[in-house]
């Protein structure tokens, strides 16, 4: 049973550190995209016949599309069938929400809000290009919280240019003060071709994040935001207890998942592929009755990938790896694989078993990548 993620690839403006595929909002290119993922499920439904185990409805900003659009896309939605009790969650931005929008998304069973606010500080928006205040963000909770929604996240983002840690710290507080179920950190990277690359490459001081100063910042993070009763289940991510993400959760354990919409990555039956970036020509290759895949984007996941895969996703996450259950799925011991790997972390104390599981020490949660890629197998 698939999780399925639906890539809505509009916004009002994009953010100067974003690279992932989004356009402006222009009612032109929502109407092919309406057209092409309607014509896209209708395409894919075989893939998903024993039903959805989770939806993360992302962007982009989906909440930037109006509410009869938003309407048309959730109806074409309703052509999969779901788990009973799916997690369906939404991507937001402050400024783009309102009581109609957020009233249908009920009445087509969402359940959770994942707001992107970044920071509380204006002058930091205003440097990363969001367009939204803080007094937007804490607009937006309180109409999210009168519609009926019990479970949010907020989206923050430490080391943005000219953070302090004390501004930092405000921030985390502030989001506290919010009550969210769910808290996403993410460290600033300057991604190829944003603006803050461009600012970097020039020569502007500060918008290179300094390492030492994040390390001071996810640990002030983590200390705090467990202090105040939030489990630390994957390294970017915290949450109440029974408040995880389920549909991260799928990903970090290597489930299958499916994507929707242009620029938008599936895994299905060892073989992960991504559809067209461009709006019309996505949209004109499902009206011609084809699944609008990119070729040069399509790949048969080897046996060795497939592995690294699972292991460098499960170190991310407090749950660890369980080596019964990865013999079942690979058909060999783990220590057969990595048992020298393991041996030599386990006496550095980085990696640690706990009720069988393999689990990674949280205190080189941040220094995790460099871990991690010893796993992969060549």
């Amino acid at each position: 049973m698939p999780s399925l993620y639906v890539h809505v690839p509009f916004c009002r403006r994009k953010c100067n550190y974003c690279a992932f595929f989004s356009i402006p909002y222009a009612k032109a290119e929502v109407s092919s995209y309406l057209r092409g993922i309607k014509r896209e499920i209708g395409l894919r439904l075989q893939e998903a016949e024993g039903g959805i185990s989770s939806l993360f409805l992302g962007g982009g900003t989906p909440t930037v599309l109006s509410r009869e659009e938003l309407e048309c896309l959730l109806d074409s939605l309703e052509l999969f069938a779901f788990q009973a009790g799916a997690e369906k969650t939404v991507e937001a931005n402050p400024g783009t929400l309102d009581s109609g929008k957020l009233d249908l998304l009920l009445s087509y069973g969402f359940n959770r809000i994942s707001l992107g606010i970044q920071s509380f500080d204006n002058d930091l928006l205003k440097k990363i290009g969001r367009i939204h205040s803080a007094q937007d963000v804490y607009h937006s909770i309180k109409l999210i919280r009168q519609a009926g929604f019990e479970n949010i996240n907020l989206d923050l983002m430490f080391g943005l240019p000219g953070q302090t840690i004390s501004a930092w710290q405000e921030t985390l507080q502030r989001a506290v003060d919010q009550e969210p179920e769910h808290l996403s950190l993410y460290a600033l990277t300057i991604e190829e071709g944003t603006p803050l690359a461009r600012l970097a490459a020039e020569g502007e001081e500060g918008i290179v994040p300094d390492d030492d100063l994040q390390a001071d910042m996810y640990e002030l993070a983590t200390d705090y935001l467990q202090k105040q009763g939030y489990l630390h289940y994957e390294i970017s991510n915290f949450a109440r207890p029974s408040f995880e993400c389920r549909h991260n959760l799928s990903y970090w354990r290597s489930e299958e998942y499916m994507g929707l919409g242009p620029g938008a990555v599936s895994c299905l039956n060892g073989v992960r592929y991504k559809n067209w970036e461009n709006i019309f020509k996505y949209s004109n290759i499902t009206q011609k009755g084809s699944k609008p895949v990119d070729p040069l984007e399509t790949e048969i996941l080897t046996p060795k990938q497939l592995i690294s895969e699972y292991i460098m996703l499960g170190l991310r996450t407090a749950e660890g790896i369980d080596p019964e259950l990865f013999a079942r799925k690979f058909g060999r011991q783990i220590q057969d694989i990595y048992g020298q790997l393991l041996l030599k972390y386990i006496n550095k104390k980085i990696i640690y078993l706990e009720k069988g599981r393999i689990k990674l020490n949280p205190s080189y949660y941040f220094v995790a990548n460099s871990i991690i890629r010893d796993f992969i197998l060549e």
